[in-house]
């Protein structure tokens, strides 16, 4: 093949879509490797896919040898926190037992290089904010367990056969692509700006509100938002990080600056011009009031120039992405 192979798994989804754009520009051929129970079809537009799953270690070797991929940026998994709480070992089976099924494959195929979709939720509600990576891991769900328990499996190889890897730990994944080719269509939707926009759009009755008595300026959550094509950016700039054979290690992906529930409503209805209804409900049990990133090392180690850090412009393009799905 002309072009450098990366395997995604989970290429079919919000954030792997994006990856597979940016591998695109980069030269790379993205191979999709998903099973499309949570992905879409129509969100594989840079190159081939392969369907499968990734407890399948016989089809990922078949397709490793197929395509020969100088990396793997490994984005499959389930995502949804609460879900991870009443049903765990779904959980612990398909991001960890599906980690562990894609490394052995790995090195059985001699593919050395990895980068991992990871989360800023293994922090769990840290005393110390903004949050760096040298804060002690402490996770409130079973999904921050399993992120977690990949990221020493990462170490292990690491140590035993020389696998050369990055951990991306991300705080909220927020906004579309610019261009309007792919964005966020998780069903059902459980991240809070398109929940927003879709009560905004009167897609849904209301938005709830959980919580309004945490110790923060209005009284509700404070999360870091980083625009999902900035995070694409950063799985480029991890590969090119690896290649120059420097150590292996995690790097937090965010803002560095916190935004509340209700600044997220008032920004979205400020950019859609609409009212978004609102519900106060009560806390949920295990949201840490604030979780806010700090990212000096993927900026001054990595590189990494988030283009679209600004919160108003991640839900301008989650906006014109939803409007022209719906539209379509």
């Amino acid at each position: 093949m002309s072009r450098r192979v990366v395997l995604v798994t989970g290429g079919a989804g919000y954030v792997g879509s994006h990856v597979c754009k940016a591998l695109d520009r980069a030269g790379f051929l993205p191979v999709t490797y998903d099973n499309l129970t949570h992905g879409h079809a129509w969100a594989v537009k840079w190159g081939p896919i392969e369907k499968g799953c990734l407890l399948d270690g016989q089809l990922l070797r078949d397709v490793m040898r197929r395509y020969r991929p100088v990396a793997v940026a490994h984005l499959a998994g389930l995502i949804a926190v609460g879900e991870s709480v009443t049903n765990p070992l779904i959980y612990w089976r398909h991001n960890v037992e599906g980690s562990l099924s894609l490394l052995a494959a790995m090195h059985d195929c001699g593919i050395d290089r990895l980068v991992f979709s990871s989360t800023c939720a293994i922090y769990g509600a840290p005393r110390l904010q903004p949050i760096d990576e040298s804060a002690v891991a402490a996770p409130l769900s079973p999904y921050a367990w399993t992120k977690l328990a990949v990221e020493q499996m990462l170490r292990d190889c690491a140590h035993s056969h020389g696998l050369k890897w990055v951990a991306l730990r991300y705080f909220n994944a927020a906004g579309a692509d610019p261009d309007g080719d792919v964005g966020e269509a998780h069903a059902p939707e459980t991240h809070l700006i398109p929940i927003v926009l879709e009560a905004a759009a009167g897609l849904r009755p209301a938005v709830t509100v959980f919580g309004q008595d945490y110790p923060t300026p209005d009284g509700t959550c404070l999360r870091d938002y980083v625009h999902v094509s900035d995070i694409a950016d950063a799985h480029l700039l991890a590969l090119d990080y690896l290649d120059h054979g420097h150590p292996c290690r995690p790097f937090n992906l965010g803002s560095g600056t916190g935004y509340s529930v209700q600044q997220v409503i008032a920004t979205a209805e400020k950019v859609t011009g609409r009212p978004v209804p609102v519900i106060m409900g009560q806390r949920r049990p295990g949201d840490p009031s604030c979780l806010v990133g700090q990212c000096h090392d993927a900026r001054h180690v990595l590189g990494w120039r988030p283009k679209f850090a600004d919160l108003s412009v991640q839900i301008e393009h989650a906006w014109a992405w939803m409007q022209s799905r719906n539209k379509g």
